[in-house]
């Protein structure tokens, strides 16, 4: 069995995952033309729900996902992780915000060729850490299996299947144990099949470890299994509702 990691701080009993508070987004600011493209994002995520974002292309989808993610700042506006006020902080504790409290999981995996499945999965801990120690390793190996991917573990990543990949990516996004995951298209470049069985892979990381998970998507019949769908039109969210077709809340298990 793996040994234990140090996990990041959980999420505070009296704090959301993520709060958003009329944040906002322009470029060109200080010109002549500044072009805002958020207006106002208030929203507010709770531990273990799992949403959809969509909209048309153009929305802000994107912008709005590089500002939860602490990627870019806001031009204005209030943003929380777990309670914590993120948008002043300095560069470096917004960097080890970012790495203990978000796992990005991506249309493109991104991951290294020249690596193992293990050895991709390991990086953010060899990153954060700078070393290789050998419960390091075995976090890896334990979420490669929780992830259907054991027999797989020492293969290149290139060996993989398209499907196999992303598995190795959404490994690699949990294994520093964020209190968010942020999914930008995660089953854009997958067949129906194996796009379902990834999405299943995510429900269940979010139902048995109470992960908040943002999912932007194009593929309405993906988002119809979120348990929320947060519809972004023209960089203001035009609706926000409970999905009452989710299995969630259809069985009466959120």
């Amino acid at each position: 069995m793996a040994k234990p990691l140090a996990p990041a701080a959980p999420p505070s009993s009296d704090a959301p995952t993520l709060r958003l508070e009329d944040l906002r987004k322009s470029y060109g600011v200080g010109t002549a033309h500044p072009t805002e493209v958020l207006h106002g994002i208030d929203l507010v995520l709770q531990r273990g729900e799992f949403a959809a974002l969509i909209g048309p292309s153009g929305s802000g989808k994107s912008t709005l996902l590089n500002l939860i993610g602490l990627l870019d700042k806001p031009s204005s506006g209030k943003l929380f992780l777990k309670g914590q006020e993120a948008e002043n902080l300095p560069d470096k504790a917004l960097t080890r915000l970012r790495g203990d409290a978000i796992g990005f999981v991506f249309q493109f995996h991104n991951l290294l060729p020249a690596f193992t499945a293990i050895e991709n999965v390991m990086l953010p801990l060899m990153s954060a850490q700078g070393r290789v120690t050998q419960a390091m390793r075995e976090r890896a190996e334990d979420l490669i299996d929780k992830v259907g991917l054991k027999p797989w573990g020492h293969q290149l990543s290139n060996d993989l299947s398209g499907g196999q990949q992303q598995r190795v990516a959404i490994a690699r996004a949990l294994v520093m144990q964020p209190a968010l995951v942020l999914a930008d298209e995660p089953t854009g470049n997958l067949d129906t099949q194996s796009a379902d069985n990834i999405f299943d892979l995510l429900r269940s990381v979010s139902e048995t470890s109470h992960t908040s998970f943002l999912i932007v998507t194009h593929d309405p019949r993906l988002a119809k299994r979120c348990d929320r769908i947060i519809e972004l039109v023209d960089g203001r969210i035009d609706s926000d509702r409970p999905n009452v077709q989710s299995p969630c809340i259809t069985n009466g298990k959120c």
